[in-house]
């Protein structure tokens, strides 16, 4: 049975351009296909709507070059 979504809020480190984003979507999306993910460049901030745990969106991130961490979740 799948884990319910879980509505993230994320502190991403190191986003700096559109490219940071497309990183990130892609990051959290290969973890989780279904995920919504809305990135706040300006804040560094990530808004995901997940079935993953947030130390595993943070992981992904880490591997993806970024550091995270969970604000909420």
């Amino acid at each position: 049975m799948q884990e319910p979504r879980k509505d993230l809020l994320m502190q991403v480190d190191g986003m700096t351009c559109q490219g940071c984003v497309n990183a990130v979507t892609k990051a959290i999306q290969r973890l989780d296909p279904g995920a919504r993910v809305d990135v706040d460049l300006d804040h560094g901030r990530v808004h995901v709507v997940t079935h993953a745990q947030s130390v595993e969106v943070a992981r992904a991130l880490d591997a993806a070059g970024y550091e995270a961490h969970a604000m909420t979740g």
